[in-house]
């Protein structure tokens, strides 16, 4: 225990460990641990310094954050809740005091912000109420665990495998116990299990079979998680500076460079895995990063491209307005089936049946071009080919990933009933991202909606979508057709939100809005060509993006989309296309239309990125899930 940073107290009873735990202060973890335990130390490392439970527990052993400690207190029968509100925990080393609790390293996971204090019960000498079926009447912290659940409390118990964590009955079992403990490498049982189950195929077999070596030699030297996520980023930017280079050189470098930031990509999840150095911040930080890296890169090329004299801004802004898309897609479908209740649909059941056919689950995963195997592609091409072609292929093989990802999903919704649930549809409208026009619209066409047939939100959004993407794409510059269809596309967008998103394919809603607003600055962009627009369009894509993944990163964490003010003076995406439509037919032959993308993109940057960044830097919610898993469709 005192390896895994504890601190160490003796009680014998109950009521001794209630007083042992009510005078530790409220905002430390507390452990109670058999002091017959016999285990792997990564048993009790997983169990007890998880930052990510309130309670978790192995046999033998139970621990508790400040949030669960009341709870264990009325488990014990004592009247209090813990040490005084509020109050902080000692330094480690003085009575009382506590030890920042460990992963192999030595350092706190990230998300603790006090010590914690193991009480070490004496097994045999505890006074418990009679224990109801399943408890262990001379196991104190199997007994607890129990009584919490019976409470309501969610009592986290680690998946062991083949690791050993029991209390012994006697001599003869505690032997037992320690040969099964030494037949077990237990060093080897943590690599493995640094690294994620389900990835993709250049992951899986190209980069995590070392990459879990250098986690865990970063895990040794004290380096965080969030510290190999910057180093990942900061090589990232560089491979993007020498892609702006624009020479032969400078291309193969970032390629190299590129492949070395995906590296120290997968390192940081496993080092967090290793190490059990989770956080919300921590998350964020990954998620966002892998962002900006790839989309940053994309500039690279554009502008490594324009020093040699090819203009690519278009296929670069494409390539992020197509990938950003496909994370919505993924998101919205997610998000809409997060707990709906239904049977499986036929489909799901091919694809499962597929899975268990060995190489069709490779070729799958690798089929809808998760971020290995796309950062691979990128890396390669960039080395060996010009900007151009590395856009091309690329936009070739994400537009193809996103047909056959997308029509799984389709065929999933069309072919489950399933019932979806307010929480979803709420996840949807944030999704949406509807601004004050489209909000206002919605109210007033209400009543209409409730006469319309079930598709008829996603229908909406797709006429609304497509009407004023094709039409920024085929007006000339400077015509006014783009406002009136911008008009429009405020209108469906009120209409396809007027209701709430619960159809079996309103999931289609968010990405159709996202390709709209993305489509239409892109298109016009590109017709008007006035000089630096494209550029411009790409910042303020690259901003809108954000502020869109932050919604799911916040919604995914358990936080909820960001405050309704922010959303709202951002304009809603119905609001900026129509400005950005109507810059266009104003300023249509002179560089104002590339001042006011350049302007819009920079004010809602600021906006949504500082309110971001206070929010990921000061919440407490439930770390966000990664983006991309490489699932198939």
């Amino acid at each position: 225990m005192r390896a895994l940073g504890f601190q160490v107290v003796e009680a014998g009873t109950s009521d001794a460990v209630a007083d042992r735990i009510a005078g530790i202060p409220a905002g430390e973890r507390v452990a109670v641990v058999d002091r017959r335990f016999r285990g792997h130390r990564h048993a009790l490392r997983l169990a007890l310094t998880d930052p990510r439970f309130d309670a978790a527990a192995v046999t033998g052993a139970l621990t508790v954050r400040p949030a669960a400690r009341p709870a264990l207190l009325r488990a014990l029968g004592a009247p209090s809740a813990g040490g005084p509100a509020g109050s902080a925990p000692r330094p480690a080393g003085q009575p009382g005091g506590t030890v920042p609790a460990p992963g192999a390293t030595g350092t706190a996971p990230r998300t603790e912000t006090a010590g914690a204090v193991a009480v070490e019960a004496q097994a045999g000498a505890v006074s418990l109420p009679a224990p109801r079926r399943g408890d262990a009447p001379d196991v104190l912290p199997d007994a607890l665990a129990t009584r919490l659940e019976a409470q309501g409390e969610t009592v986290h118990r680690p998946e062991l495998g083949v690791l050993v964590a029991e209390v012994p009955a006697d001599g003869a079992a505690a032997e037992a116990a320690t040969v099964a403990i030494a037949a077990v490498d237990e060093e080897s049982v943590r690599l493995r299990s640094a690294v994620k189950s389900r990835d993709g195929f250049f992951t899986t077999h190209c980069i995590s079979p070392y990459s879990r070596y250098i986690a865990r030699w970063c895990a040794r030297r004290g380096l965080t998680p969030n510290q190999v996520t910057t180093a990942s980023l900061l090589v990232a930017l560089i491979a993007a500076s020498c892609a702006a280079t624009g020479t032969r050189g400078g291309f193969v470098a970032a390629g190299v460079l590129l492949i070395a930031s995906f590296v120290l990509d997968c390192t940081d999840g496993q080092l967090a895995r290793y190490s059990l150095q989770y956080s919300t911040l921590g998350a964020w930080l990954d998620a966002t990063f892998d962002r900006a890296k790839e989309y940053a890169y994309y500039a690279g090329l554009a502008l490594g491209a324009a020093r040699g004299g090819d203009d690519v801004w278009a296929l670069a802004l494409g390539a992020m307005v197509l990938q950003t898309c496909r994370h919505v897609v993924d998101f919205a479908f997610n998000e809409a089936n997060h707990d709906a209740t239904a049977n499986t649909s036929p489909t799901a059941a091919l694809s499962d049946k597929l899975d268990s056919v060995g190489w069709t689950v490779w070729a799958r995963r690798m089929i809808v071009l998760p971020i290995g195997e796309r950062w691979a592609l990128i890396a390669v091409l960039t080395a060996v080919s010009t900007p151009r072609i590395t856009l091309v292929v690329l936009l070739v093989g994400c537009a193809l990933a996103a047909c056959y990802t997308t029509a799984g999903r389709v065929l999933r919704s069309l072919t489950r009933r399933a019932t979806r649930t307010d929480r979803a549809a709420r996840a949807l409208a944030d999704l949406a991202d509807s601004g004050p026009l489209a909000l206002v619209l919605a109210a007033a066409l209400r009543p209409l909606a409730r006469r319309l047939p079930g598709f008829a939100a996603p229908a909406a959004a797709l006429v609304g979508a497509g009407a004023v993407t094709a039409t920024a794409a085929l007006a000339p510059a400077g015509s006014w057709y783009p406002v009136l269809a911008a008009v429009l596309y405020v209108v469906t967008s009120g209409l396809a939100v007027a209701l709430p998103l619960k159809g079996a394919l309103d999931w289609l809603v968010p990405p159709l809005l996202r390709a709209g607003e993305y489509g239409t600055a892109l298109a016009l962009a590109a017709v008007l060509g006035v000089n630096g627009a494209l550029p411009a369009a790409f910042c303020l894509v690259a901003a809108v993006a954000y502020h869109h993944y932050d919604t799911v990163y916040r919604i995914r964490g358990g936080a909820g989309a960001p405050p309704r003010a922010v959303v709202l003076a951002a304009g809603g995406h119905e609001g900026r296309t129509l400005v950005v439509a109507a810059a266009a037919a104003v300023a249509a032959h002179h560089t104002g239309f590339t001042a006011t993308l350049a302007v819009l993109a920079g004010a809602i940057a600021l906006l949504v990125v500082s309110e971001s960044i206070r929010f990921w830097v000061t919440s407490g919610t439930a770390a966000a899930v990664h983006d991309e898993s490489g699932e198939p469709a």
